[in-house]
């Protein structure tokens, strides 16, 4: 499991959410929560956005070497 679905994962379950009620707080399917949460990241970034918006997360882009 990657870094972010470990995390969205965590943070999900933190807020006692089941991926039901995340995706649906979210707007997105619950498959749409699984497949994050299994690493399967070749998903849109809006919706991977709400997603991460309803989990109190945000994704940040590093330049390394930057």
């Amino acid at each position: 499991m990657d870094a972010l679905a470990e995390k969205c994962q965590q943070r999900r379950t933190d807020l006692r959410l089941t991926q039901t009620e995340a995706a649906e707080l979210a707007g997105v399917s619950e498959r749409f929560v699984r497949l994050v949460e299994s690493g399967k990241l070749s998903v849109r970034l809006d919706k991977l956005t709400a997603l991460l918006t309803v989990l109190g997360l945000e994704l940040r882009l590093d330049l390394r070497g930057q």
